[in-house]
């Protein structure tokens, strides 16, 4: 940040300046060390800030921070202190914001501040889940172990996504090649055929008919067709950025045939290896309750863990709450039962999770599998239906003319 400085100097002369720092106490400090006397101190806040503009395009990756804590478990095990580590983890980040990050990290922890609370002032790089659980580290004296389990967490989550992504890319470009190839069709082919058809006046086979009649039409009200689609994708975005409508699609989307099952095992498994490693740090119960809702992204199984949650403040314990709602799959509900009875309830939901992430890839594997063949016969058929209905015209029209 940029500061706006007035001080007095060794001989008591007073000037004004500016200078670069990470926070006022940073700056103070800066002045101080350089023999100033200072008077006032305030921030200045420009009408175009290129950094704020960079970090709002800009985020950190949760590879970096899966990268960031292996390393900096690594440096607390060879005996190097936090701050040092902070610094050596500085030095060698690439990524600018988690370099500034850092950078802030260090400053407040020279203040006094502990490594959770320093965290939790950055929470686009750090969720309240990771500084939570670090935390539980400090207070635990095994910060470095909290740290590797917490890479660990992220990494799952991180491959999860990326297996998702990745099988979807391949069904996601036949569906642009689809409307791109339905698009040439209908704006540079049909038309320069439709004109040679009506010079020679013979009549057209009915496939033909239909295709130039559907190609007339597209090219007349298809920009209307479009705006249509637009205002309604529109306005359906909007309704689900509300908080009702989000809840909705949410609950909707769970519902879906094939996708439905693969979101919601993948929300169940997420929320089991959550619940799993917050027991595993020491955590209270209700507290990993809490930053369990929070690391939640669908509303429906918010809207269920919260119902769970208070029936738990009630003394029902987990798996009672979980029973009655059918979110729940039997298998989470009874491994958290086994869990609570045997006192092994991270072991168990880390059980269920696997189980979970096992059958939310195979789905996925499978219903791409199903996507793939059913989408280049859907190109097959437009294509072949275009090329069929050009041909049985040529054809007509040559029986026609010829004599």
């Amino acid at each position: 940040m940029e500061y706006q400085y007035i001080a007095y100097t060794a001989d008591k002369k007073l000037v004004k300046g500016r200078l670069s720092a990470t926070n006022d106490e940073a700056a103070a400090n800066l002045l101080s060390y350089g023999g100033y006397q200072l008077v006032s101190l305030k921030s200045i806040t420009p009408f175009f800030n290129m950094e704020k503009v960079a970090a709002y395009f800009s985020h950190v990756k949760p590879t970096e921070i899966i990268m960031f804590s292996r390393q900096f478990a690594l440096l607390l095990e060879s005996g190097t202190d936090i701050v040092t580590a902070l610094e050596l983890l500085q030095g060698q980040s690439t990524n600018r914001i988690l370099k500034k990050v850092i950078g802030e990290m260090t400053s407040d922890i020279r203040g006094g501040t502990s490594l959770s609370l320093a965290m939790s002032k950055h929470p686009k790089a750090f969720p309240a889940i990771y500084y939570r659980t670090i935390s539980a580290g400090e207070q635990g004296g095994n910060l470095e172990i909290v740290l590797r389990q917490m890479a660990d967490y992220l990494e799952r989550g991180a491959t999860t996504e990326k297996k998702i992504k990745s099988a979807l890319s391949y069904p996601f470009i036949l569906g642009i090649v689809a409307v791109a190839v339905v698009i040439i069709l209908v704006t540079f082919v049909m038309p320069t055929f439709s004109g040679l058809y009506s010079q020679f006046g013979a009549e057209l086979p009915l496939t033909t008919r239909t295709l130039i009649g559907l190609t007339d039409w597209l090219n007349q009200y298809g920009i209307y067709l479009l705006l249509a689609a637009v205002i309604a994708l529109a306005s359906g975005y909007i309704y689900i950025k509300t908080p009702a409508g989000r809840y909705q699609w949410d609950k909707l989307i769970l519902k879906a045939p094939v996708v439905g099952r693969i979101i919601l095992l993948s929300e169940l498994s997420r929320c089991c290896r959550t619940l799993s490693l917050l027991f595993k740090v020491g955590l209270p119960l209700p507290e990993i309750m809490a930053l369990s809702i929070h690391s939640c992204s669908n509303k429906a199984v918010v809207e269920s863990l919260t119902e769970v949650q208070q029936e738990l403040m009630m003394g029902q314990g987990l798996s009672k709450p979980m029973a009655k709602r059918p979110l729940f799959l039997p298998l989470m509900v009874q491994m958290t039962g086994v869990g609570e009875e045997t006192g092994n309830l991270d072991n168990t939901l880390t059980t269920v999770a696997q189980s979970y992430e096992i059958e939310a890839d195979d789905r996925t594997s499978s219903a791409v599998a199903l996507i793939q063949p059913a989408m280049i016969v859907i190109i097959a058929v437009i294509v072949g239906f275009v090329a069929v209905s050009m041909l049985s015209a040529m054809y007509s029209i040559y029986g026609q003319l010829s004599p």
